[in-house]
């Protein structure tokens, strides 16, 4: 009986505790999660990551805006066509392109003005009315290719939706967020939306590629003196380093500083200093290895799946989500389609604001999207006409590709002129005083500057009639 009496507890007990067990267990997990979390959160990682985040911005955003639909679709038909042959531009083209948008964002840091208005001080205002009109047709020319991208990327999702309207409503939309979202809000959607463009690496990963293939190609250089390959490395280049960036790069450092209370140039001028200058590097260099990183992928993910299946012509970057669908699967299709979407709704403001920047400095116009708009009327009214034009190219069933073709042109006789004057601003000690740029970024801007020039006439000879 005593020892009856005994064990039925002990039962009690261990019953009890194999009950309450699974629950124990969670609950001390769940407190010690949250204690690493607090932890980690007063920790120098966490404390690192929140500032590294907050020091990216406008390079950021710049870098992201340079991989529009219209670049999209010439990595993609880079890759098909050629396969993995000019991976090695993306390791490349980074510290040529990262080296041009750092003098751009310091020019701006420094001067407290833009681009334009630095080009308009200090050469020949006929240089820079003549830049300006030229980038105006091109980035309009531009605009309307990335909208009627981004209507056929929508009807891959929805094909039941109507290409037109679609255009109508993504040009009103864009328009919109310009004009009526407060710059402070408006500059934080762009940082955010920049990561739509993650689809594409995810999009790779996903296409079960031969990485030791991709591997061997990254880095060393091939290319092969003909007509086809000076066409296309003149179209990588010009999409990577085009002159709209550079115009978009230094205002939008000008507006960070005026949404930052510095609302006068001499404020502006006042009070540049090192810190400044060291947490512009990381935003520019950060976002232009995110800028070639997504191009590295793109022109991957293209050449491993499309270029090995024999799918070499490809057109548009709509037709390359299609061509992936039957070899790397729906996922890899719905991905490129959203990050077509997503990429245009990042780079067609870009575009617009950069054409009314140059223009409004050239006249001398009241500027700045931290102005409201009645502020700045003619301002906001060349962003409007821009994405108007673009509309208008897709209602009228102008082809895109061709008029692209015309605008890779024009942008390879304009961009090198305006790196010859960035070069000449960022290095004189009268404008830029002791933040002018050193002999080495001058030497690899010189350098870029004579490969650029070289791509553009070598495109234009190859493109001409025979």
């Amino acid at each position: 009986m005593a020892t009856q009496k005994l064990t039925k507890p002990l039962a009690d007990v261990v019953i009890t505790r194999t009950a309450e067990a699974p629950a124990v267990l969670l609950d001390r997990t769940v407190k010690a999660s949250k204690k690493a979390r607090r932890t980690i959160q007063r920790g120098k990682v966490a404390k690192g990551t929140r500032q590294y985040w907050n020091t990216l911005g406008p390079g950021l955003v710049t870098g992201a805006a340079g991989q529009d639909p219209s670049g999209i679709a010439t990595y993609s038909q880079t890759g098909a066509h050629y396969g993995f042959h000019f991976l090695w531009l993306a390791a490349w083209l980074y510290p040529l392109d990262a080296n041009l948008e750092a003098m751009c964002a310091r020019i701006g840091l420094v001067t407290g003005e833009g681009l334009a208005a630095n080009i308009r001080k200090h050469f020949s205002m006929r240089v820079l009315r003549v830049c300006a009109l030229l980038l105006f047709t091109t980035n309009a020319i531009n605009i309307g290719a990335d909208l009627g991208a981004m209507a056929k990327a929508t009807q891959l999702i929805r094909p039941s939706l109507s290409f037109c309207g679609l255009v109508l409503g993504f040009s009103i939309f864009t328009i919109a967020l310009q004009i009526f979202v407060p710059y402070a809000k408006y500059a934080k959607y762009l940082k955010y939306l920049a990561f739509v463009l993650v689809a594409y690496i995810v999009s790779a990963a996903m296409a079960h590629l031969n990485w030791h293939d991709v591997l061997a190609h990254s880095l060393k250089p091939q290319l092969r003196f003909n007509k086809q390959d000076f066409v296309i490395l003149c179209a990588i280049m010009g999409t990577t380093i085009s002159p709209y960036l550079f115009f978009w790069q230094t205002s939008q450092e000008v507006e960070e500083e005026i949404l930052h209370g510095k609302k006068t140039i001499k404020l502006r001028q006042a009070t540049t200093g090192r810190k400044q200058i060291r947490n512009m590097r990381i935003d520019v260099w950060s976002g232009m290895f995110f800028s070639e990183m997504i191009m590295f992928f793109i022109i991957a993910a293209c050449g491993g799946v499309l270029f090995v299946n024999g799918v070499t012509n490809i057109t548009s970057a709509t037709q390359a989500a299609e061509a992936l669908r039957p070899f790397a699967g729906n996922a890899t299709y719905w991905l490129f389609a959203v990050g077509i979407v997503g990429s245009g709704i990042l780079a067609i403001p870009v575009l617009a604001g950069s054409s009314s920047y140059i223009v409004a400095e050239s006249f001398r116009w009241r500027e700045g999207l931290y102005r409201k708009l009645g502020q700045a009327s003619a301002f906001y009214g060349i962003i409007i006409i821009s994405i108007l034009i673009g509309f208008g190219i897709n209602l009228l069933g102008i082809d895109p590709i061709k008029a692209l073709i015309y605008a890779a042109m024009i942008n390879g006789i304009v961009a090198p002129v305006i790196m010859v004057l960035i070069l000449r601003i960022s290095s004189s000690k009268k404008v830029m005083g002791k933040w002018a740029t050193g002999p080495l970024s001058q030497l690899v801007g010189w350098l870029t500057t004579g490969a650029m020039a070289a791509a553009g006439l070598a495109a234009i000879w190859a493109l001409l009639p025979s």
